[in-house]
């Protein structure tokens, strides 16, 4: 059992910049990691992953080259670099943990979850 909690979301003007954070009570470093998204009235939908030992990363093609996934395993925490952020980010962003190695976009295959951090792009 690992617990995830997301941090850092909040409203950001579009073309801005926000930095969501994932601390894992789990300090073994064991967990492939992953970002995801779901906007009101809309499915849970891939945005990021990073695999258990941080050589592979993996991004929608929605947000690919504007987030950066990454983590830190003295801190326990994976981090997602939002840039040049848009209206269409608007979501609610959870972290999810997965014991196998492979970093798939299917949210069924995560096997933790956190209660997700609110970000919303507007003017």
């Amino acid at each position: 059992q690992v617990q995830l909690v997301e941090s850092g979301g909040g409203l950001v003007q579009p073309g801005g910049s926000l930095k969501l954070s994932c601390a894992a009570s789990d300090t073994s470093g064991r967990f492939a990691m992953g970002w995801f998204r779901q906007a009101l009235g809309k499915d849970r939908e891939f945005v990021a992953a990073i695999t258990r030992d941080g050589g592979k990363t993996a991004a929608s093609e929605a947000v690919k080259g504007r987030f950066t996934i990454s983590r830190d395993y003295g801190k326990n925490t994976v981090y997602l670099q939002m840039n040049s952020l848009k209206v269409e980010d608007t979501a609610v962003y959870y972290c999810a943990a997965r014991v196998r190695e492979q970093i798939p976009s299917v949210a069924s295959l995560y096997n933790y979850w956190g209660q997700g951090t609110q970000v919303t792009v507007s003017s």
